[in-house]
């Protein structure tokens, strides 16, 4: 089975950080798109629904005006409300294939399968785009996620047709042997926010995408 991603789900995919004021928040995701980043996804387990939704929609803005794409972690119902281009679900998150169908084939659907390559055989099965093993890793945002080995990005290469996102604890320095296994999406939250120069980051990350197909 050939993979047959979506072309815009391929890079880096910045994950918001957690308690960000709002405005903090649109500068630091603003550098990153203008590092070249072009897919976001906006993750907030914290702060109140009309927090969320005044945030989301700031985000879809901005996003817009960049030409990105922006998702919303765990959420479908405030990813229709707001319009985004997709939605990330965790295992608990809903079902996938009522996800898809209520988003329609041209947005965007990911999945959490962890270190578990028969969940995404049966997420790609119910429609998704992505799926997203981690942590590969040891990371800060989830220190007790078992690793997920590189062996899965090669699989969902060749036995795959949604996408494949990497995901914990991902740095530019180790980013690299992700990428050559078969990674299509770098899912980056600590290293691409916690930098003074977030645009440079994200450039820096779109380069190694582009240095694996010269």
């Amino acid at each position: 089975m050939a993979n047959q991603t979506k072309p815009e789900l391929r890079g880096l995919y910045a994950i918001t950080p957690e308690h960000a004021d709002g405005n903090r928040l649109l500068r630091a995701v603003e550098a990153a798109l203008s590092g070249g980043c072009r897919i976001i996804q906006y993750r907030d387990k914290t702060s109140a629904m009309p927090e969320c939704v005044a945030r989301a929609r700031a985000l879809r803005e901005l996003t817009r005006r960049h030409n990105a794409k922006l998702l919303i972690n765990d959420d479908l119902a405030l990813a229709v409300l707001v319009d985004a281009d997709g939605v990330h679900l965790g295992k608990d998150d809903g079902n996938l294939m009522a996800a898809r169908a209520m988003l329609g084939p041209k947005r965007i659907l990911g999945a959490s399968c962890y270190a578990d390559f028969a969940a995404a055989q049966t997420a790609t099965a119910a429609g998704v785009d992505y799926v997203a093993f981690g942590a590969v890793y040891p990371s800060p945002t989830k220190p007790k996620a078992p690793l997920a080995g590189t062996d899965l990005f090669f699989d969902a290469k060749t036995l795959l047709t949604a996408a494949s996102c990497a995901i914990g604890g991902i740095t530019l320095d180790n980013a690299p042997p992700l990428i050559a296994a078969g990674a299509d999406l770098l899912a980056v939250i600590t290293d691409l926010f916690s930098t003074p120069d977030i645009a440079a980051r994200a450039t820096a990350y779109q380069r190694l995408f582009e240095e694996a197909l010269s």
